[in-house]
């Protein structure tokens, strides 16, 4: 039998041929390989935006033999094609209004608690469990106002998140580069609205990429904070690229300290490769992952 590394060089080489023979498929040229194993600590996931030009299909089809299990960040249109591949929506989208008019100014609430009422069932029909969301933009409000505002009207789909087994997950992102005023940008603040909200249904979207800009110190704000936290998004810093020793984060010790406390959720790569082979980079970022 293979080993894994054979199986994997394998695998990448059959992928970087499919590109060289524009008849081929990634499906056609892998369909066959024996898949990765993974060593189970770390469930792996990925993003779907940032490998947006490489066909559903073909992706699911390699996700499978590298052994990743799920794709964040797609919406209704695109579950049957998962379901088809046996890939799991590790984090579900399409009920936000955008990233910068969120939960903390009351003139959205009435949209948003349609989007999310309409959308937590879907969710949960379709056999998943996250449903992420967004504080939105200060525009001049302090923390304590937009704490109050997100409680508000949270409140008032998470009972609805509870009957059907779904978890809303705000989003983390950093405000110094790229989500300029965003107010969910420091874990102590996503964390007091937790502790208000006040339900096992509502957690954090820690993007460790995110974090590392606004407020550092990855690996104590995971041990000290996991309880509040369901979700993870990597990518290297600075740049948002490639996780390897070309950027300041070191992975495997992050990845350490997230299965050390026991998180049972998903992690999931988040980065825009730069190498022009996409999908090798998206198989190594899993390899310096699975601790």
């Amino acid at each position: 039998m293979p080993t894994r590394r054979t199986a994997l060089k394998t695998l990448l080489a059959g992928a970087a041929a499919m590109s060289a023979s524009p008849g081929k498929t990634i499906a056609e040229t892998t369909e066959k390989m024996l898949p990765v194993t993974r060593n189970g600590k770390i469930r792996h996931a990925v993003c779907r935006w940032c490998f947006n030009d490489v066909p559903l299909d073909d992706f699911c089809v390699f996700l499978k033999q590298v052994g990743i299990e799920a794709i964040d960040l797609v919406g209704p249109k695109d579950w049957e094609t998962l379901k088809r591949h046996g890939i799991f929506s590790s984090m579900c989208n399409g009920a936000e209004i955008n990233l910068v008019d969120g939960w903390n100014d009351p003139k959205f609430h009435a949209q948003l608690i349609k989007n999310y009422t309409e959308m937590i069932p879907m969710v949960a029909n379709a056999g998943y469990q996250n449903l992420i969301c967004f504080s939105g933009n200060r525009r001049g409000m302090d923390d304590e106002t937009g704490l109050r505002n997100c409680v508000e009207g949270l409140k008032k789909i998470i009972p609805i998140a509870e009957k059907h087994g779904v978890i809303i997950h705000m989003e983390l992102l950093n405000s110094r580069v790229d989500h300029k005023d965003y107010m969910c940008d420091r874990t102590p603040w996503g964390v007091e609205l937790c502790k208000r909200i006040g339900s096992e249904h509502f957690k954090l979207l820690y993007d460790i990429y995110h974090m590392q800009i606004d407020e550092g110190d990855v690996i104590r704000t995971i041990r000290d904070h996991h309880a509040y936290i369901g979700h993870y998004h990597t990518a290297g810093v600075p740049g948002r690229h490639e996780i390897d020793d070309s950027q300041e984060l070191y992975y495997p010790a992050i990845m350490r300290a997230i299965a050390e406390t026991g998180h049972k959720g998903f992690v999931a790569q988040e980065f825009i490769p730069v190498s022009k082979d996409k999908l090798a980079s998206l198989s190594k970022a899993i390899d310096i992952c699975d601790v």
